[in-house]
């Protein structure tokens, strides 16, 4: 009884010697095939050096899908099809920030107005700034330091938080929430610190939103540098500042999530998705925050169609709409899928940048976490190590309903945040080799969940 006990053991241990080899040599042919022969940095040049950046509703994102569209089937997808999404419109309009910097002249800063948010009409806004260094500090003022003045949120990206997500989620909730506590005691328009890792005065925009009961007041981003000089000129005498905007929202606009698929052939009503969001801030090109992950999730389907692969389930490829300011396209995709009673068992995004991945973050049960990490050492030669995290993506969110199983790619995220929503997310700021190493790490995901799913 030993005997067989022994035997059985020796030949799981040989049979699992020889999948992990047969795994890596799979690995490695996709890693060759991306590396020596991906087009994702082309399609990635293509989308932001001819379209460039793509908020929801505007005329470069209606470009954008008919890029994804295009760019879906040169990559070989069996199926593309456009999924309609309406998203709201809003406008930016013509700005200007003037401070008081020196207590007497007034200088032209560098700002951005908080997406979603009204701004003033395009008349001028002259009121006195009051700088507050947090939300508690803020709370603690008096009403007639309040009424009728703009507040300066000067609240700083903490840099001695290493995980720079983790950073975002602490200061973010200034560009989030500040404009409402603001505005319910009585205050003319917000200034904040941009949500920024950046040693530099590029200001950095993102969506801001106002409650129900909010009045509407203007809420704009200064740069790092700006915002320094404005803290320490408000602690020296009164400044005033003058804000001209004429941002607001403008209803909604049919746009579109762009899918493409390779069929599986065993199990093709089980679908394995990966993506990435289409549209951007309309400020740089959006080449991190999120063309990365649309041609990093469009590179995965074409790898595999290259190689010859025939994956037992449906890959699916989906660039999504409207993540930065309403999450409608993340929403009408997984809706679509429970009304359609597809049976999607995983799902992976791409919305981290197109930096060095390190990890794959992790949202599901225990049991497939642990799947999941037993084939570390088949990630370790290309640098891929966490997946202890528990990430995944906005736009595969809405998943969660229907109880996916969801991952998000974890890219080095140190200089993320000196370039997200700001003028600087550019194509010129994306590595070839990093942007193909993370298209590397989902198309190696995707083979081995469809393999061991």
């Amino acid at each position: 009884m030993k005997k067989i006990a022994c035997l059985a053991l020796s030949l799981a241990a040989t049979l699992m010697g020889y999948s992990q080899n047969a795994d890596s040599v799979l690995l490695k042919n996709v890693s060759d095939e991306i590396m020596l022969h991906g087009t994702c940095y082309e399609n990635l040049r293509v989308l932001t050096k001819t379209i460039g950046h793509r908020l929801s509703g505007s005329p470069e994102a209606d470009k954008a899908v008919e890029w994804g569209r295009k760019a879906m089937t040169a990559a070989g997808a069996e199926n593309v099809w456009l999924q309609p999404v309406d998203v709201p419109v809003w406008r930016r309009g013509a700005e200007s920030l003037k401070l008081q910097l020196d207590g007497k002249e007034f200088v032209t800063v560098s700002m951005l107005s908080l997406g979603n948010t009204d701004g003033t009409g395009g008349k001028m806004l002259e009121r006195e700034v009051i700088c507050v260094p947090d939300m508690d500090a803020f709370a603690a003022l008096p009403a007639e330091k309040v009424k009728d003045k703009i507040i300066f949120f000067n609240y700083s990206f903490r840099q001695d938080i290493i995980n720079t997500f983790e950073g975002y989620g602490d200061a973010v909730k200034y560009r989030w929430m500040a404009v409402n506590k603001a505005a319910d005691r009585g205050a003319a328009a917000v200034i904040i610190r941009s949500v920024s890792t950046g040693a530099d005065d590029a200001p950095h925009t993102g969506t801001s939103h106002y409650t129900d009961t909010t009045r509407h007041i203007p809420a704009v981003a200064i740069g790092n540098t700006s915002a320094t000089k404005l803290a320490a000129a408000c602690s020296n005498h009164t400044v005033k500042a003058q804000l001209i905007s004429d941002c607001g929202m403008n209803g909604t606009k049919r746009s579109y999530n762009v899918i493409g698929e390779i069929k599986g052939t065993e199990e093709p009503n089980e679908i394995i998705v990966v993506g990435g969001h289409l549209d951007s801030w309309d400020v740089g090109e959006g080449a991190q925050d999120d063309g990365a992950g649309c041609v990093q999730s469009i590179e995965v389907l074409r790898s595999i169609k290259a190689l010859g692969i025939r994956p037992k389930h449906t890959i699916r490829a989906v660039l999504f709409m409207n993540e930065e300011n309403g999450t409608k396209g993340g929403n009408a995709y997984a809706d679509s899928s429970k009304k359609a009673n597809e049976q999607p068992i995983f799902a992976m995004e791409s919305d981290a940048g197109g930096f060095t991945p390190r990890g794959v973050g992790l949202e599901m049960p225990l049991e497939p976490k642990q799947k999941i990490r037993r084939w570390a050492p088949l990630f370790m030669p290309y640098g891929v190590y966490d997946f202890m995290q528990e990430e995944s993506g906005t736009d595969i969110g809405p998943m969660r309903k229907l109880n996916v199983p969801l991952a998000g790619l974890l890219p080095d995220s140190q200089r993320y945040f000196d370039l997200h929503h700001s003028r600087n997310d550019v194509f010129e700021a994306v590595s070839h080799r990093e942007l193909k190493l993370g298209a590397w790490t989902m198309a190696a995901m995707v083979l081995l969940v469809d393999k061991y799913f």
